[in-house]
């Protein structure tokens, strides 16, 4: 039996009153917000196939994370809640029959350089399954030359392909103190997706994804940066390590032919 044009429009107000009600409540309450963004921007752009070929076979999965302060974990209330941290908790669930391990080697303060030093000793020698390289927001900070990063990204890839691990490198964060310098900022991110294109390894929108948190959702930057304007809080690691979780479900489960290369 067909509503009515009335009835129709009726219950659609009063649905859509609900989902108002619902997010006045839990604004008025001071909940957090929900932990989203498009899947376009959360798609890594590359499958990887060490990873995926471990976890269908229901081997460990072992995970190394390198990169500077938003690795090691600074503006998070403890360690536990560091993105390295809440990626294993996230992954273990996703993939109970994987034994996933993530192990952390963020040093703050860090830039490329420091980075591809001890690549070998911190990163390469645990036998990675998948790197997760986060780099390009102290050199931003710092002024220091974008040519310099690109030459220590190609020989950093470079090893970790030699390697036989998979990669995935994450951009800057959308943060008010990278914003300050908005050209650097914009140019460390458009770089880093051309290095991700050109090795075909995946390549985690940091930046645009904490864009649309504060763009697209209206979300006060106080609600997922640190007081000093600059690092994550607990709630945007967890969102971020949630977030990159399903890139990476996304990516084992794609197939290697749809890998995609754009000349650099």
């Amino acid at each position: 039996m067909r509503l009515s044009h009335s009835l129709f429009f009726t219950s659609v107000a009063l649905l859509f009153g609900g989902f108002y009600f619902v997010s006045a409540a839990r604004a008025a309450e001071g909940g957090p917000p929900p932990c989203k963004a498009p899947a376009s921007l959360t798609d890594l752009e590359q499958p990887l196939p060490h990873t995926a070929a471990r976890i269908a076979a229901g081997e460990p999965v072992k995970i190394v994370t390198i990169g500077s302060s938003s690795t090691a974990g600074s503006g998070a209330s403890k360690p536990d809640a560091s993105y390295p941290s809440r990626l294993a908790v996230d992954l273990a669930a996703q993939f109970p029959r994987a034994q996933v391990t993530v192990i952390n080697r963020g040093i703050n303060g860090q830039e490329s350089g420091d980075m591809l030093a001890r690549l070998k000793a911190d990163v390469l020698d645990e036998k990675p399954t998948l790197v997760i390289w986060q780099v390009g927001t102290n050199s931003v900070l710092r002024d220091h030359p974008l040519d310099e990063v690109s030459k220590h990204i190609d020989k950093g890839l470079e090893l970790i392909k030699e390697a036989n691990a998979d990669v995935i490198l994450v951009d800057p964060q959308y943060a008010p103190r990278v914003l300050d310098k908005p050209h650097e900022a914009e140019a460390m991110v458009t770089m880093i997706d051309r290095k991700a294109r050109r090795y075909r390894v995946g390549v985690f929108h940091r930046f645009a994804v904490m864009r649309h948190w504060r763009e697209a959702s209206s979300i006060p930057f106080e609600t997922f940066t640190a007081p000093d304007g600059l690092h994550h809080n607990d709630w945007s690691y967890a969102c971020w390590a949630k977030l990159l979780t399903a890139g990476i479900t996304h990516a084992v489960t794609k197939p290697t032919l749809s890998a995609h290369a754009a000349p650099y």
